[in-house]
């Protein structure tokens, strides 16, 4: 078949109107567990201090002779830490004409930018705070760094050859030979923290030890709902000897960590929370700085664990 002679076709046509759709399409993630679950605190310096505690071990020999004069108890003197705040940002800068015309997809260039960017900033501080990254105090030629969660964690951590646990956010944990994710691991880890006194409610790994430990079998017993065709094989709650656990992957912290997390014992202590202002013009652009000043407040690190050094393909 062929077309008749001097037909007039689209590919000849120069009046044509573009098709391009009014909708912009991304499916990049901003789901962040772990600073949406942590409490919301206030810093007032760049230097953020708190206080732990604890209680002597209980005793079995605590007995005192009738009448006897009272043996004064040494008392201990609290435990003072403290993490640097940490800056980011995002910039903006669009120019006159292109906040003028039309454009597919949104009214305002600069506020669809705005928006993208303040979801990367939020994306950033989720992957910085569940990082293993240790303390920078700054100066003025180098930006502060706060110490993020895989250098806080050192008690209830179980780790590969080599490997070794950070110290209270000021050194960062080094990373060991890496191993299979176990149940074994993951109970020994859940023990820890409970006999140190915690109560976690949330393990947190990435998205390849999601679905390993969707494979512990524990002592359950998979069932395939024939009614609905469906064969059920993900662990979403982890019920331990010690309470039941809510498995929650994360896309942003490291895929080698689970960590155990007790969250009554994180908060992001801001300095500034999240913000938005503009810079100076120097000439025809608008220039936006969004911008948050935060730390992460290790309450207790007694109370979470981790399972370090695993595998991720």
């Amino acid at each position: 078949m062929a077309q008749p002679t001097n037909t007039f076709d689209t590919y000849d046509s120069v009046g044509e109107r573009e098709d391009l759709s009014d909708v912009i399409y991304s499916i990049s993630p901003t789901d962040t567990p772990f600073i949406s679950s942590a409490a919301k605190t206030r810093a007032t310096a760049v230097l953020h201090e708190w206080q732990t505690d604890a209680l002597a071990a209980a005793s079995t020999s605590n007995a005192v002779i009738e009448g006897d004069e009272a043996t004064l108890d040494a008392v201990t003197a609290t435990t003072r830490l403290s993490n640097s705040s940490q800056i980011m940002d995002k910039t903006v800068v669009i120019t006159g004409t292109q906040e003028s015309v039309d454009k597919a997809g949104r009214a305002s260039e600069l506020a669809y930018q705005i928006a993208k960017k303040a979801k990367e900033l939020k994306r950033d501080m989720e992957a910085t705070v569940t990082g293993n990254i240790q303390e920078v105090t700054g100066g003025s030629g180098t930006a502060r760094k706060m110490g993020t969660l895989g250098s806080w964690i050192e008690t209830n951590d179980v780790f590969g050859a080599g490997g070794a646990s950070g110290t209270a956010g000021n050194t960062a944990r080094t990373d060991g030979t890496q191993r299979a994710f176990t149940e074994a691991q993951l109970k020994s880890v859940i023990k820890s923290v409970w006999n140190e006194g915690g109560e976690p409610s949330m393990i947190m790994v990435g998205p390849f030890n999601k679905q390993k430990l969707s494979g512990f079998t524990g002592n359950s017993t998979r069932f395939d709902a024939g009614a609905d065709a469906t064969l059920y094989t993900s662990v979403d709650v982890y019920a331990s000897d010690f309470g039941q656990l809510q498995v929650v992957p994360n896309r942003f912290s490291r895929d080698r960590d689970a960590y155990v997390l007790d969250m009554n014992y994180f908060a992001i202590a801001f300095l500034r929370d999240f913000t938005m202002h503009e810079l100076a013009k120097t000439g025809d652009s608008e220039k936006r700085q969004l911008l948050v000043e935060a730390t992460l407040e290790s309450r207790n690190e007694k109370a979470s664990g981790l399972v370090a050094d695993l595998t991720t393909s």
